[in-house]
């Protein structure tokens, strides 16, 4: 591991709105200090808690959490080096409702009690086109949320992927979700939403490549049955950075 990685580690360690846990410690049994107290015991008020899983660098939590100071936001990601850059940056900045988590999402729903959270952000995750369990949006991951997401709380998907917004949709069709609102090309006309200005450094690159940006919002009402879509989905014919390949 370099050292970089290492005194990123070694700075995550000290800051104080940052939690991790290891994975074999929660499949061990171990139950998180704040689980249902997250407001009383970390943000220190009433607010609404709003997640953004898959944060990446944080951008997104932190620039949320500069705009509304009446919601409190936390980070969800398992790559420590990552959310390093928002939480080093809300640290200094001295932002008291920005907090990070480094988990497996997955094991998301150890960390806050039944109907703790409002809303979740999924920005840009990875669509797993041969992963149906691993979508951020399929119903394993819906059964997952709303054992902690508010009854009517609202999940939103800002993504590149048109094989995730396709899947999403129908998910959401065949579920009988409401959707708030949605686009397949979220910059053609003026946005619904001020929230959406926002822009990360990896949605600018998509941007760059000609790549429409597509969002949808919907509501989360609980459920006991869930339906996964039983359809053929044209996969995208491109690749992330890095891997040389042109974006069509």
């Amino acid at each position: 591991m370099g050292k970089n990685k290492l005194a990123k580690f070694a700075d995550m360690a000290t800051f104080p709105h940052v939690f991790q846990i290891a994975s074999r410690e929660i499949l061990n049994g171990k139950t998180f200090d704040f689980q249902g107290n997250w407001r009383k015991n970390v943000f220190k008020n009433s607010n609404p808690i709003i997640l953004e899983l898959g944060c990446g660098k944080g951008e997104y939590t932190v620039e949320l959490a500069e705009r509304y100071p009446d919601c409190n936001f936390i980070g969800v990601d398992i790559k420590g080096a990552r959310i390093w850059t928002g939480a080093k940056k809300s640290f200094e900045n001295k932002i008291k409702n920005a907090a990070f988590i480094r988990t497996d999402i997955e094991m998301i729903n150890r960390f806050f009690a039944a109907d703790e959270v409002n809303e979740i952000w999924l920005t840009f995750p990875d669509p797993q086109m041969k992963k149906v369990n691993k979508r951020l949006t399929s119903t394993n991951f819906m059964r997952i949320y709303q054992q902690f997401v508010v009854n009517k709380g609202i999940i939103h998907l800002k993504t590149d992927s048109n094989f995730l917004f396709t899947y999403t949709k129908e998910m959401i069709k065949v579920n009988d979700y409401q959707i708030i609102t949605q686009t397949d090309n979220l910059y053609s006309a003026p946005l619904p939403s001020p929230v959406l200005e926002i822009k990360t450094f990896y949605e600018q690159q998509w941007l760059s490549r000609g790549i429409s940006i597509k969002y949808i919002a919907f509501i989360l009402d609980k459920k006991e049955k869930f339906f996964e879509p039983n359809i053929e989905i044209e996969k995208d014919d491109y690749r992330s950075f890095g891997r040389n390949a042109v974006a069509k």
